[in-house]
């Protein structure tokens, strides 16, 4: 019980190893599969176990070797960092199944690389240290540079590229911030960090506001924000189904380490740095969605227009967090689900629409057959209706209670924007159910129908099991939103998160 914080990074890293172990050809994929599912499983447990702990508050900290945390590794679980756990955890099932159902042959290493990715998003999500932060994000890059460009030739492995060359260029503007932060500071634990930015001397602020600033533009190019998006929509159209899938969560990555370092640093008690960046953000994030609108009505493939629906999901959740009203907030954390959630369903949707379609791919401007169509279209209305924000879903509830909250300033702005993303959304969205499932050939007499393409029902329970959750999300809202609502308070006192970890490392401690 005393080491279930660090069980979440252990486990999939445990799983990764042997997954590796049992790649040879004499073992086949049955057992790779096997060793999968036996990991997310165990993984399963762990988080739950997680989550129980921290449901009523409770703070749990980790200190690996037992090191003070100015030293050493330091983990803290809350109740947003088991929200996130449990929000990867709910989305790797669905995608390790699409996968499983034959893709995974065509990738080397997939498994292994699929249970690295989750070490570097449960580490995230988990460390209490800055830089240690940073380590978690190179883990999880490093494993979506594999996934993506696994069994990839052509245009994918460019668009790959350009994928590897921004993250990396991201990172090492991180590591450049870290540098900074540490001379300017003296510590990278978030907790001693919060203390010492309130109290930092005129002399320092500029250099320190710089080096915060310089630290939020790379948060902000992980998660999407304009102008830094424009790497996002063909990196996750040209990346297999159950990879794009996951990659649903990692823009929201981003998001964590904006409201986590914002909460924690830049709250009413951070003296001349309170608040810092918020308006920005704010702005920022209105801009992008309106982009992300457009590119939605614009997009001439479905997976292309997707990927802008991910931006569009991005661009709100950053709203949410520079407002950082409690109601605001708690509305956020319960878009972030499910956002994640039904852009990965519309993922593995689309590629069961591309396959069928033959040679015309996702394209939305051919009109070609797509024999088995029924139960892809049925889907995509589903999808359709939780991403637009319509009723009864989950969406339309999350952006209500958004809005509703909206202080009186923003009120304008945010309205407009929100309601009209939504409407481009809606448009765009139409258009293309029209032009896939609507206006397809009318079968001529004496011409043989089209082969009908084959359908593995693991790949439709996969798209399903995604958006039960968002079904699942709305009939359990009421409690679910009084859970937001205790993490928002959390959040926006970080007085017992500093304490928690202060406490688990005294001043002195005897040779």
């Amino acid at each position: 019980m005393n080491h279930a914080v660090i069980l979440p990074i252990l486990i999939p890293l445990f799983g990764a190893a042997c997954s590796l172990f049992v790649e040879h050809r004499r073992y086949g994929p049955r057992v790779q599969r096997a060793v999968a599912w036996t990991t997310l499983t165990a993984l399963a447990a762990a988080v739950a176990l997680l989550f129980s702990q921290t449901a009523d508050g409770n703070i749990a900290v980790y200190l690996l070797g037992d090191w003070p945390a100015r030293l050493g590794i330091a983990l803290v679980a809350d109740r947003l960092s088991a929200w996130m756990l449990v929000t990867t955890l709910l989305l790797a099932i669905p995608c390790l199944l699409h996968a499983c159902s034959g893709w995974d042959r065509r990738a080397p290493h997939f498994h292994a690389l699929f249970q690295f990715q989750l070490v570097g998003l449960n580490g995230a999500f988990l460390t209490g240290d800055i830089f240690n932060l940073f380590v978690f994000f190179e883990v999880m890059l490093i494993a979506s540079y594999g996934l993506l460009l696994s069994g990839g030739r052509g245009l994918r492995m460019r668009i790959g590229l350009h994928y590897v060359v921004f993250n990396v260029t991201a990172s090492t503007l991180f590591l450049i911030a870290l540098g900074l932060l540490y001379a300017s500071l003296g510590s990278l634990n978030m907790a001693e960090l919060s203390q010492r930015i309130a109290d930092v001397p005129a002399s320092h602020l500029v250099l320190v506001k710089a080096t915060m600033g310089l630290l939020l533009l790379v948060f902000c190019s992980k998660a999407a924000l304009m102008p830094l998006y424009l790497w996002l929509p063909e990196a996750y159209a040209r990346a297999p189904a159950a990879v794009a899938a996951l990659f649903a969560i990692m823009t929201k990555v981003g998001l964590y380490a904006v409201l986590r370092v914002s909460t924690l640093w830049f709250g009413e008690d951070a003296g001349a740095m309170a608040g810092y960046g918020s308006d920005w953000l704010l702005w920022a994030g209105v801009v992008t969605l309106v982009l992300g609108g457009l590119g939605v009505l614009a997009a001439a493939r479905l997976r292309v227009m997707i990927s802008y629906l991910v931006v569009v999901s991005a661009a709100t959740l950053f709203i949410a967090f520079a407002v950082r009203t409690p109601q605001v907030l708690s509305a956020g954390l319960y878009y972030l689900p499910h956002s994640t959630f039904v852009a990965a369903a519309l993922f593995l949707i689309a590629d069961l629409i591309r396959r069928r379609r033959g040679g015309a791919s996702d394209r939305k401007e051919i009109i070609a057959p797509m024999p088995g169509k029924q139960t892809p279209a049925v889907l995509f209305l589903i999808g359709a209706v939780a991403v637009a924000g319509l009723p009864p879903l989950s969406g339309f509830l999350a952006k209500a209670a958004l809005l509703a909250g909206m202080p009186a300033q923003y009120t304008g702005v945010v309205w407009t924007a929100v309601l009209g993303s939504s409407l481009m959304v809606i448009v765009g969205l139409t258009r293309g159910g029209i032009r896939l499932f609507w206006r397809v050939p009318v079968q001529e007499e004496g011409v043989p129908p089209p082969r009908k393409a084959p359908t593995r029902t693991v790949e439709l329970f996969a798209a399903a099991l995604l958006l039960s959750y968002g079904i699942a999300m709305s009939l359990f809202a009421g409690p679910l939103m009084q859970h937001t609502d205790a993490m928002a308070q959390q959040l926006l006192q970080p007085k017992e998160y500093v304490g928690e970890l202060r406490a688990a490392t005294p001043e002195i401690r005897q040779p």
